[in-house]
């Protein structure tokens, strides 16, 4: 299988299925001399693991991260650091009647269609729980983004239609997101754990919208042509299982601007305006860049779908297990994950053309 690695210098490679013996990544690129500790990369996995949200998935993984090499004596070397997570909860058995059917709005049908065979436990490489090798690859690419000053935060908008009240995304600060969902209006948040209870008991799910927010990026990040800044974020971003549209800056709404409108003015201070999200002609312009990722609900619900089975016959499934009402807020990390991967890659490969 291919397509696991993302990155030019700084290189992401992540292996391993949701009821393997494990999962992890491969980081190679990654600059000498950095300090980097297991707990360190242990505390941004804590924000995404199982079972410690109301509605999350009751799967009991500690998701303790190993660090087997590239690291001595708290310093990273520069060879290829390998990180480990082993899965100690996973339950296949619950997937058994799972083996010749294919789950509506999974990558059953299409990985069978692929490859001529699937993992039917927990979807195998296609499960969400592959992001748990992200997220770890993204603490260590944090390592070299924060060096250069960047910061990068999201947090939730929208779920199952609720939406905040909007206000400057630079006002957001990562200490007003200490609720369980991540998001920085905590009476939207409130109706937003009202909805997730009520769809919970009618046996569905919701889905959400995560915004983006990097502070402190350089102007200069990113190529003209092929590997644009926002074509790199975009297409990491929709890497993640779940997202199925991704916006920078004022994003669809540009269609129904006037040029006057969604230009941003220059002065001798700066830009006057930021409808661009922080990026002009796939580069980084110095602005604040500011993106949001739609997340479709899970798919894994109890009401009764039609769907067919290996040989095409037609049947229904009801589908139990332990499932997420809703990717928010585990799905908040990752997207941090992966815009610090593509961020550092582009911060390394621009040392190599500037003096």
């Amino acid at each position: 299988m291919s397509g696991n690695t993302i990155g030019r210098v700084f290189r992401i490679t992540t292996w391993g299925e949701s009821h393997g013996a494990a999962l992890g990544a491969v980081i190679d690129g990654c600059p000498p001399g950095l300090s980097l500790s297991q707990g360190q990369i242990q505390a941004v996995l804590d924000r995404r693991k199982p079972g410690g949200q109301r509605f999350a998935s009751p799967r009991q993984e500690a998701d303790r991260v190993e660090i087997l090499s590239g690291v001595f004596e708290g310093k990273t070397t520069g060879t290829p650091i390998a990180l480990l997570i082993r899965n100690r909860d996973a339950d296949s058995g619950a997937y058994e009647h799972l083996r010749s059917v294919f789950r509506p709005g999974h990558g059953d049908y299409t990985y069978y269609r692929k490859y001529g065979l699937r993992d039917h436990r927990g979807g195998g490489r296609a499960s969400g729980r592959e992001t748990a090798a992200r997220v770890a690859a993204g603490a260590v690419a944090s390592l070299v983004t924060e060096a250069a000053g960047i910061q990068v935060l999201a947090y939730t908008v929208a779920l199952g239609g609720i939406c905040i009240s909007r206000g400057s995304p630079g006002r957001i600060r990562r200490e007003s997101l200490e609720n369980s969902l991540y998001c920085p209006d905590p009476e939207a948040a409130a109706r937003m754990l009202d909805r997730l209870a009520e769809i919970r008991q009618q046996g569905d799910t919701l889905g959400g919208i995560v915004e983006i927010v990097v502070r402190g990026c350089p102007a200069g990040l990113g190529e003209p042509v092929f590997d644009k800044m926002d074509a790199d974020l975009a297409g990491a971003l929709m890497s993640i299982g779940t997202v199925k549209g991704v916006e920078i800056g004022a994003g669809f709404s540009v269609a129904d601007m006037l040029g006057s409108e969604s230009n941003d003015p220059l002065s001798p201070g700066g830009f006057l305006s930021n409808t661009s999200g922080g990026i002009l002609a796939g580069i980084t312009s110095g602005e604040e860049i500011v993106m949001r990722v739609a997340c479709k609900p899970i798919p894994s619900i109890s009401r009764s779908q039609q769907t067919i089975d290996a040989e095409g016959h037609p049947t229904t499934l009801s589908i139990g297990g332990r499932h997420d009402v809703c990717v928010i807020p585990r799905i908040v990390p990752v997207c941090e994950a992966m815009v610090q991967i593509v961020l550092a890659d582009h911060l390394l490969r621009q040392k190599a053309v500037t003096p």
